[in-house]
């Protein structure tokens, strides 16, 4: 994937996605605190509702407990002296008792097995008997039921009642002795459900555990027959609300068990509506979403392609470098940024290695130069192994052995100093060559010194840096042998551990102090800067040591005023 693509993918994923996620999060939060809340509100006006309805039921339960409980009243003697003719009074007396209520429209007095007495609702005994609350009012021994419009509750003209049915008992034997039937207006109910809270869309209903609406405040349904889970038995819910769909709409329902054991409240709210209060939010995500897309856009438009663009700048200016091609790259516009500081860097980089490319060609052709006086220089080294050799030959026809014996050393000692084309060499010839400088300051030094030189076979080939051993023997006889009166010893020892080589320079001299060693280290005559020149001294060898090998590798000095010095060479083992 190109750069400006996963920079523009970053910017989505860093910026619009997480819009649309706090949107969708935002929108679902408050949509269910909205859900949530409605419920309790809803929950809280059924059970205001309900107890409206149980205010209102228990008026027509207190008017009729009054005319069918007093032992002297036109009810039970009427029930009970079925042989008398009931008189006008007595109707009046029983109309005054029932009709005072504006909400009661109508009744029928029964007894055991006939109808004795109706106000307005002449339906027989038998029709009374044949009507599905007929048992139920059998069974509630005196209590009274309830029949709501929904449950069968018409009067005998059609219209829809509201029906209290109860058993009358006597009042002394408590046996019974005929029922007692009241029709009530439906506007009982209107009222109480008229000031219960909803949406303009909702609805309230009054169900039963059959399923049938009993009254619903719209009027639309009543008596029609519904589903709804917590009608089940052995339904267990721990909040009093759900959501579904109700006549092809999705809504919440909130439901409430009435006073009354086979009725339940129910609150109908269509989710459309308490949607409508989070649309704002959600319509607030979708435009946030949809700006921070464009501003992802304009951004990449603006500043991501000129930026992409420079970086490629950059990219082909490198293959181009790659290809020994300096061009400086030219920016298009100015941007006073760090665009601008990557262009300038590269085109200051490019011609620094153009420049340095340049320099460097320059310096090839200055070494081969040097290397052609090089060979021309080397007629001198050849000059003096024949000189060598003349003298060599004057001393053997004179028969002098030691001058010829000095003169072979000074030439191997010579052929190994002089020739500056390998820097590594076998340690068998660098031990070799501090022999020939041993055996030629035997000469001078005569019998004041002996030394000895002990490696094992097996490093014959081991390579090593070339002259870090004779600088070493040199300060020996210097600076140990030369000052003592009794003879001095120099040892010279090889050998090797898992990866390194150990070399061992000790002599039997009177050793220094460190301050001696210290002013020996520092010190710069002038002789001693022509010594390092050539490679040699103490400090020298370990600074040539160091830059070839690494800080781990040099010498190491070991020494104290009269117990002879011994100085180790450390360099890694270099098989040949």
């Amino acid at each position: 994937m190109k750069l400006r693509r996963k920079i523009l993918l970053a910017i989505i994923l860093l910026v619009f996605i997480p819009v649309i996620v706090m949107g969708a999060i935002s929108y679902y939060n408050f949509s269910s605190a909205m859900e949530k809340k409605s419920s309790h509100f809803y929950w809280v006006s059924l059970l205001e509702t309900d107890r409206k309805l149980k205010y209102a039921l228990s008026e027509i339960t207190t008017i009729s407990n009054a005319a069918i409980t007093q032992p002297l009243g036109a009810i039970q003697q009427s029930l009970k002296q079925l042989d008398m003719i009931m008189t006008y009074d007595r109707k009046q007396e029983i109309n005054n008792t029932l009709i005072n209520h504006p909400m009661i429209s109508s009744f029928s007095l029964y007894t055991n097995d006939s109808l004795i007495y109706e106000y307005n609702e002449p339906m027989s005994f038998e029709t009374m008997k044949s009507k599905d609350w007929y048992e139920p009012m059998v069974e509630a021994e005196g209590r009274p039921i309830w029949v709501g419009p929904g449950e069968n509750g018409k009067s005998e003209q059609g219209h829809s009642v509201l029906i209290q049915a109860r058993m009358i008992k006597d009042y002394d034997s408590l046996e019974n002795i005929g029922s007692l039937v009241i029709y009530v207006k439906p506007d009982i109910l209107d009222q109480v459900f008229w000031e219960t809270a909803t949406l303009k869309s909702g609805d309230i209903l009054l169900v039963n555990k059959q399923g049938n609406i009993v009254f619903d405040k719209s009027g639309d349904h009543v008596g029609e027959q519904v589903e709804f889970p917590f009608l089940a038995s052995g339904y267990a819910k721990e909040k009093g609300y759900y959501v579904d769909n109700y006549r092809n709409e999705k809504s919440l329902i909130t439901f409430l068990p009435s006073y009354k054991e086979e009725w339940y409240l129910v609150a109908i709210t269509p989710m459309k509506l308490i949607r409508s209060e989070s649309d704002s939010i959600r319509n607030i995500a979708i435009i946030l979403g949809l700006f921070s897309l464009l501003s992802a856009l304009w951004f990449d438009q603006l500043f991501i392609s000129k930026l992409v663009r420079s970086i490629i700048s950059a990219v082909n200016g490198m293959k181009r470098v790659q290809q020994g091609v300096f061009i400086p790259i030219h920016s298009h516009t100015k941007r006073d940024d760090e665009t601008d500081l990557l262009i300038d860097g590269f085109n200051r980089m490019s011609m620094q290695i153009d420049e340095l490319i340049l320099q460097v060609e320059m310096e090839q052709g200055r070494k081969k130069e040097a290397e052609l006086q090089a060979l021309v220089s080397q007629i001198n080294p050849h000059f003096i192994y024949n000189s060598l050799e003349s003298i060599n030959s004057m001393a053997v026809l004179q028969g002098n052995k030691d001058i010829s014996k000095m003169v072979i050393a000074l030439g191997k000692l010579l052929r190994i100093s002089i020739n500056d084309n390998q820097e590594l060499i076998p340690i068998h010839m660098e031990f070799e060559h501090v022999r020939h400088y041993l055996n030629i300051q035997k000469y001078r030094f005569e019998d004041k010194f002996d030394y000895e030189i002990d490696y094992p076979e097996s490093m014959k080939y081991v390579m090593t840096q070339k002259l870090i051993v004779q600088p070493i023997v040199e300060n020996a006889l210097y600076h140990a042998i030369e000052p003592m009166e009794n003879k001095g010893y120099i040892t010279i020892r090889a050998h090797e551990t898992e990866e390194d080589v150990l070399i061992d320079v000790i002599d039997n001299g009177p050793g220094f102090d460190q301050a001696t060693l210290m002013n020996l280290w520092t010190r710069n005559t002038p002789d001693q800067k022509k010594y390092r020149d050539n490679g040699v001294g103490l400090k020298n060898v370990h600074e040539r040591l160091v830059i070839r090998f690494g800080s781990t590798y040099g010498i190491l000095i070991c020494s104290s005023p009269g117990c002879g010095s011994t100085i180790r060479i450390r360099i890694p083992k270099i098989l040949a």
